[in-house]
């Protein structure tokens, strides 16, 4: 029995996760070690007014490195470079729209950079990763935020 086809596109109807990347930028402040954040607007609900590395959906056709630099820009309004693959997390539940495979990139960015929220975030900043907690980070990010800790203490 064939895979029923999609009429628009040709492809077959496979149920595939969408892959989704993430932009991870550490600065050092007066306060200690810093993460480049937003905050979440109401989609997902679940996910409302938490704090979450700055990212979203790879279109169909793009690279997950170009489409990391492209979030982060819409995002922050952050210019970033050199992505560097950090973490997978694909648990099929990590994300209440659908099952997500996350793509966490290593990416530089300028230390004095000023993000002003862009696109689906309500606000961005620089945040103490010292002040992130499983109570006002969305869904599994705190994970992505315990393996910077201990990338720190080593």
């Amino acid at each position: 029995m064939a895979n029923e086809v999609c009429k628009e596109c040709g492809r077959d109807e496979y149920r595939n996760p969408a892959v989704t990347v993430d932009a991870v930028a550490l600065r050092e402040s007066s306060q200690g070690a810093e993460v480049l954040m937003i905050k979440r607007g109401p989609f997902p609900p679940e996910w409302e007014g938490r704090w979450a590395f700055p990212g979203g959906f790879v279109d169909y056709g793009e690279n997950p490195e170009v489409a990391v630099i492209r979030e982060l820009k819409e995002e922050t309004g952050v210019i970033g470079e050199n992505p560097v693959s950090l973490a997978i997390l694909g648990e099929p539940d990590r994300d209440p729209r659908k099952h997500c495979v996350g793509l966490f990139y290593i990416v530089d960015v300028e230390p004095d950079s000023k993000p002003l929220a862009g696109d689906d975030a309500v606000e961005a900043a620089w945040v103490s990763i010292d002040l992130l907690t499983e109570d006002n980070i969305a869904g599994d990010h705190i994970n992505i935020i315990g393996m910077l800790i201990d990338m720190l203490n080593e």
